[in-house]
């Protein structure tokens, strides 16, 4: 078990694959309980037998994150189970279709925009009072280089991911001074079923794995990381 991760719950979301999937397995592995949430059951319990593997312990949440209600209920249900909440990892996010401004369907921007964004202002308006009551909550979300790029084509998933950006980056400015501490982390081209959609044409084998940003994640998301406010370029 790693040092600061033993006994603390943490929440992911996302997690049925990917870098979620991953990290999940690794928080797990380092002594978390990892409530894992994600869209597709029978994701979350391949992952699930994956942690069992490792010797860790899971709760499953089968749960599409536009459905903002059953976030404030997850919430609710963490409340009554634990008290707190330990860690948080906004990893959770769709990619939208690739096409000019101009073209985007609006259910298609507001699918991308409810998922990357206000899915993630909702789980802090839920879990913040149980981030406060741990003893040293750390919180992770994903980003990505597109937040800082205007890549043509790419407007809803970079408005989206900008505005995550600021949205977490505000968010650990108002927990200055409390014992929630909130960081960003770009991973980087990684090889994952949403690069593969976005690159269809690009080698999946010149990437590197999910697996290989879960050591930064773990750290991150343990007690003894001191940074906040900041935004972590996992490839720099």
């Amino acid at each position: 078990m790693t040092p600061g991760l033993s006994g603390r719950i943490a929440l992911i979301t996302g997690a049925s694959r990917g870098i979620g999937r991953a990290c999940a397995i690794g928080l797990a592995q380092a002594g978390a309980h990892v409530i894992l949430v994600a869209r597709t059951v029978g994701g979350l319990e391949e992952a699930d037998d994956a942690i069992q593997k490792v010797g860790g312990t899971a709760t499953l949440v089968p749960m599409d994150l536009r459905d903002f209600d059953a976030i404030d209920r997850l919430g609710a249900s963490i409340y009554e189970r634990w008290g707190k909440l330990d860690a948080l990892l906004g990893n959770a996010g769709v990619l939208g279709t690739l096409t000019p401004l101009a073209q985007i369907g609006p259910k298609q921007f507001q699918e991308v925009m409810d998922v990357n964004v206000t899915a993630n202002w909702r789980l802090i308006r839920s879990m913040d009072p149980l981030l406060r009551q741990s003893a040293a909550a750390r919180v992770v979300f994903i980003s990505s280089g597109a937040a800082k790029k205007h890549t043509p084509y790419w407007g809803a998933y970079a408005v989206s991911k900008a505005a995550l950006e600021m949205l977490a980056l505000t968010y650990a400015a108002e927990c200055i001074g409390s014992t929630v501490k909130v960081n960003l982390l770009n991973p980087g081209p990684m090889r994952t079923a949403m690069r593969a959609k976005a690159m269809p044409g690009e080698d999946p084998n010149d990437l590197v794995t999910p697996e290989a940003v879960t050591p930064k994640v773990v750290e991150m998301l343990s007690s003894s990381y001191d940074q906040s406010e900041t935004t972590i370029d996992f490839r720099a």
